[in-house]
């Protein structure tokens, strides 16, 4: 049995410990926000928390979340409901067309907002880099991290 904390939840799962969190969370926990995308850790859309840290998690095996905290789409919004503030700019910037990418940059965006609240352009593009939309919506994406920062969608800032 492996022994994990999962959107602040303990959890124990029988699984292989080399199986990628990916499947234990979508199959095994039945949490299906999580995207399985190329399978090779290059687009992102399985991107999840591990600790704080965007992780991919198709590549990433079980056995290394043992002991450390899981966050998953599912596990960003608040107690009662309420969206976080990324998802929120997300539905305001109008982002997702496909959506399948959404939560893995979302869960990419929220990282890097959790660790640096004022980020530049620079700094969002560098972040989102590893985070493939195939709709384009890039810009979109822009937007609704500078509108969840506080700030404006026309404000450029200098890195």
């Amino acid at each position: 049995m492996i022994k994990l904390n999962v959107n602040g939840q303990a959890k124990e799962v029988d699984v292989d410990p080399a199986t990628p969190i990916l499947w234990v969370v979508r199959e095994n926990l039945k949490m299906p926000g999580t995207k399985f995308g190329c399978g090779i850790a290059q687009c992102g859309a399985c991107t999840v928390h591990l600790d704080g840290q965007p992780i991919r998690s198709c590549s990433t095996p079980i056995s290394a979340a043992e002991g450390k905290a899981i966050t998953t789409i599912e596990g960003i919004a608040g107690e009662d409901g309420t969206l976080h503030k990324v998802q929120q700019a997300w539905i305001a910037a109008q982002v997702p067309q496909c959506g399948y990418c959404q939560s893995g940059q979302i869960m990419a965006a929220t990282a890097l907002l959790e660790k640096n609240p004022q980020p530049t352009d620079a700094q969002i593009d560098a972040a989102m880099a590893g985070n493939v939309c195939r709709c384009g919506m890039y810009n979109r994406i822009r937007q609704a991290i500078k509108a969840a920062a506080g700030r404006s969608a026309t404000q450029e800032s200098v890195a």
